[in-house]
């Protein structure tokens, strides 16, 4: 199997090996979640589950910088491998934890659970970064928005995965630590096939890109020059690709929508709904996320790579429905409620869930950084890692806001209204990305126009002869590249 057929079959492999990797990571770290209650019966207080939570969402957060950075100097499907596997051991301890007398020890007990769900969420942390820069390496530019959409949904498959398993065995004569049990094999047996079965990139199965060719015509036909990788970059340096940062910190108040609507939505709808049927309701939320990254990326596709307006877009239509909630909430209907919440769900989903992934590859593959296509983990941490630690601080206002508007009897309104500020802020930090996107300079057009270049598959056993190879002025050297960042004018 040769050429484009090979490149083919690698990449529908790669996608979805690395959608199971991201799905697997959901679903043990949302598994042990919904047996709270038991691990209560078995000794636990509400203090250590409290603190389990936080210690993961910390290490979770500050893994990402690491792990992203790992991905880039070591084999990705390796360390992706690692995380599962660190995670299943996690997962073993919880339950040893919770089947022995840890559980009851007043001095053991947190020691025990807050530090393993710590370094259960440094584990996690492998799965956003490194399979992301799997995925990265094997779709260009030019097809790469509606394919992470529709990457992105490995999260909820994960999710409900996880709750219905977990509502089958609950439910079932079966002993309630299998909920925990039966991903934590899963999981385990699956970080084996990335150790054996992943390729963290095409010429890792002897493919070669026009990238690859244009550097073997730069390099007079030296095949080991050819192949040979650049030495990863560093966090500081990938800090300083223009727009990360922007992205970063616009990601966290996105995420902060994100988490306020995730966490706090079942509360603020059981003031006007039994706790059963608010609970139904904010699903419609988590639902309407599913399709929010595979519109962002589709339209952004449609014009040229233009995540950032797409982006913004989105989210400043979501402006006036988050007002409406603000002062209509108490007294909307139930129909139009639940056609709200989707659109929300749509609207919040789309952003954050592209900027994690094709936004991220995007930004790795900045001309600034000549070309260096080991960038992509390390840039997807930092997003990743400072959105996080971003949304965590933002958490803090919500308890506040609403004893606030408690006091002055208009409810939830000021955290509607906060949720309202953040979108704004967080959209008005995309705003030179925006400028660039709609008024490039003539060098950053020809910039959009290559970036429409798809990856096109040459069997390595089979190199062109220089006098075949592509010329220079059709595959420019990389250090020479236009911005790959920026997007193709609509022709």
């Amino acid at each position: 199997m040769d050429g484009e057929p090979k490149l083919d079959v690698y990449k529908r492999w790669v996608f979805v090996a690395t959608f199971v990797n991201y799905a697997m990571s959901h679903w043990t770290r949302k598994c042990y979640t919904n047996v709270k209650v038991q691990l209560m019966d078995q000794g636990l207080t509400t203090y250590v589950l409290a603190s389990m939570d936080s210690a993961f969402m910390f290490t979770y957060a500050g893994g990402s910088f690491i792990t992203g950075a790992l991905g880039d100097r070591f084999s990705p499907s390796a360390v992706v491998g690692i995380g599962l596997l660190g995670s299943s051991i996690c997962l073993a301890f919880i339950t040893f934890g919770a089947s022995s007398g840890i559980a009851t020890s007043v001095s053991f007990a947190a020691a025990w659970f807050v530090g393993t769900q710590a370094l259960h969420g440094f584990f996690q942390a492998t799965g956003g970064p490194v399979n992301t820069a799997i995925m990265g390496a094997w779709w260009p530019k030019k097809s790469r928005g509606l394919v992470f959409g529709l990457w992105t949904c490995h999260q909820y498959v994960g999710d409900i995965v996880a709750a219905f398993a977990s509502a089958w065995i609950l439910s079932s004569p079966m002993n309630w630590r299998y909920a925990i049990i039966i991903p934590m094999i899963v999981n385990a047996l699956w970080a084996f096939i990335n150790f054996t079965l992943v390729p963290n990139r095409p010429s890792d199965v002897g493919i070669r890109t026009e990238e690859q060719r244009a550097l073997l015509a730069k390099s007079g036909g030296d095949e080991k020059a050819a192949k040979s990788l650049p030495p990863p970059i560093g966090i500081r340096q990938a800090i300083m690709i223009p727009n990360v940062m922007s992205y970063a910190f616009a990601f966290g108040f996105f995420k902060l929508i994100n988490y306020a609507m995730f966490f706090q939505l079942p509360f603020i709808l059981s003031s006007n709904f039994s706790a059963s049927t608010a609970n139904i309701i904010s699903s419609l939320y988590s639902f309407g996320m599913m399709p929010g990254g595979i519109v962002c990326g589709f339209v952004s596709d449609l014009y040229g790579g233009r995540r950032a307006s797409v982006c913004a877009t989105m989210m400043l239509i979501l402006v006036p429905l988050l007002v409406t909630f603000a002062y209509c909430m108490d007294t909307m209907p139930v129909i139009p409620m639940l056609v709200l919440l989707c659109i929300m769900g749509c609207l919040v989903g789309g952003p954050n869930n592209i900027i994690t992934s094709a936004v991220a590859a995007d930004l790795a593959e900045d001309p600034s950084i000549k070309g260096n296509n080991r960038a992509l983990g390390t840039v997807t941490g930092i997003i990743n890692g400072s959105g996080s630690i971003t949304a965590a601080i933002g958490q803090m206002a919500i308890p506040v806001l609403h004893d606030l508007g408690e006091a002055h009897g208009v409810g939830y309104r000021y955290v509607w209204l906060f949720l309202v500020a953040c979108t704004l802020v967080g959209t008005g930090l995309l705003g030179p990305k925006i400028y660039k996107e709609l008024k490039p300079t003539p060098a950053e057009s020809q910039g959009f126009a290559s970036s429409n270049v798809s990856y096109q598959s040459v069997p390595t056993s089979e190199a062109a002869p220089m006098s075949e190879a592509a010329p220079m002025s059709e595959a420019a050297p990389m250090s020479e590249a236009a911005p790959m960042s920026e997007a193709a004018p609509m022709s």
